[in-house]
């Protein structure tokens, strides 16, 4: 099956994990996180196959995020409240996410992709 890969051309990690892909002749829909964002559906089930905590789906980096103050509404934030928020704008969502529909990997860490995809 192929890779759905959510990402944002201008974001370097992003691009540096397209290229590897790309390096390892993987086939991938790429979506553009910030035109066309995960449904709340679809980052429920991103989340559940991920086996990470809701909160690593969050872009704390990006100014959004500090923005809106998120830091100290995740603290006491239900999972549902969480996922409204992600699902609200792509640009608060972590990035680039890959996904195959079992697996997912959230962000670029070379090792993850070569045990995940490969």
């Amino acid at each position: 099956m192929a890779i759905t890969f959510y990402w944002y051309p201008k974001c370097g990690t992003c691009r540096n994990a397209k290229k590897w892909l790309d390096n390892q002749n993987l086939s991938y829909n790429e979506i553009n996180i910030a035109e066309n964002p995960p449904s709340k559906a679809e980052l429920l089930e991103l989340y559940r196959n991920s086996g990470l905590e809701l909160k690593k789906f969050f872009n704390t980096s990006g100014m959004k995020y500090r923005e809106l103050g998120l830091k100290e509404k995740l603290k006491s934030a239900a999972e549902d409240e969480m996922l409204d928020i992600l699902a609200s704008d792509g640009m608060l969502i972590k990035r680039p996410i890959a996904t195959d529909g079992n697996n997912v990997t959230v962000g670029f860490k070379e090792d993850e992709y070569l045990k995940t995809w490969l």
